[in-house]
């Protein structure tokens, strides 16, 4: 049984016979009276007395128009839900995203994007590292990924689309160390007590790089959890080395961020599979994507 035999069967009954359903359908009455026959050979039952040229219900046709009448309205609306996600008038992108990056520049992306398609909802998944994002994208968690790495986007598992870069800032309490400067020499982190994130992230992996340069300093705290970094720098538990999409955040709770200098940053990046996207995930690389990013400079890594 298919949707196409059910609507030449409801053809037949609202036309009152074969010859006006035909025509109405714009089929020859042979194809429709085949149908039909295969039709009743699926079901097991007669659904038409056939009295000259005169169709009439049986009992089992009677009781088939209903639920005939539902499938097709069933598919039809179908279609429509289906047209509706092509036009990005309704449906969801699933984008994975490492803590940092879904505070920025994941904001201004979706806001980007809901302002032209506001239908489509975005779902954000958490992933804490870079190869947590590659992960959910190549495996089909998720159709986009949010990343930071301190080198080259991946090319390999999956397609990489650049979205700029973000330097190191360090955030202190307002009453902490460094008063009325706006930047920090990554070396006078020397002595310093930080707080850190765990390894596999381009923060952490950035305050290892200056242990390994020979700049000493105490980790205070170790936390996989983002959120926690602010309300422990606020407590005078230590300094944190953060990506500057903290800025405008650690700032509006009273918290100073400086540039560590020399400038070093991440590269950010959206990534996806290669091929098979919907509509709506290639409407969020449109929306979402700069035109170009500058190269970062990692002297201090």
């Amino acid at each position: 049984m298919d949707i196409r035999q059910l609507e030449y069967f409801l053809a037949i009954v609202d036309h009152d016979g074969f010859n006006r359903a035909a025509s109405a359908l714009y089929v020859s009455q042979p194809s429709l009276s085949q149908a039909v026959r295969a039709l009743e050979r699926d079901l097991g039952s007669e659904l038409f007395h056939r009295i000259g040229r005169r169709a009439v219900l049986t009992e089992a046709g009677r009781a088939l128009i209903e639920p005939a009448r539902a499938a097709v309205r069933s598919l039809a609306t179908a279609r429509a839900g289906v047209a509706a996600v092509h036009e990005l008038r309704t449906g969801r992108v699933d984008v994975a995203a490492m803590p940092s990056q879904a505070v920025e520049p994941l904001t201004t992306m979706i806001r980007a994007f809901s302002g032209r398609y506001p239908g489509v909802s975005v779902a954000i998944k958490a992933a804490f590292t870079s190869r947590d994002v590659v992960d959910m994208v190549r495996t089909g968690a998720v159709e986009l990924g949010l990343m930071a790495t301190a080198g080259p986007l991946p090319d390999r598992e999956v397609a990489s689309h650049p979205a700029g870069e973000q330097r190191f800032v360090l955030v202190t309490p307002a009453d902490g160390p460094f008063a009325g400067r706006r930047s920090v020499a990554c070396e006078e982190l020397a002595g310093q007590r930080l707080i850190v994130g765990q390894r596999g992230t381009g923060m952490r992996a950035y305050v290892d790089g200056l242990r390994e340069r020979g700049i000493a300093f105490t980790i205070a705290a170790e936390t996989e959890h983002r959120v926690a970094i602010l309300p422990l720098v606020l407590a005078g538990v230590g300094l944190a080395v953060v990506t500057e999409s903290w800025r405008a955040v650690a700032e509006r709770t009273g918290a100073r961020a400086l540039d560590i200098e020399p400038k070093t940053t991440l590269n950010i990046g959206l990534v996806s599979r290669r091929t098979g996207l919907s509509p709506a995930a290639r409407a969020f690389l449109a929306a979402a994507l700069p035109e170009s990013a500058a190269a970062p400079d990692r002297r201090c890594l």
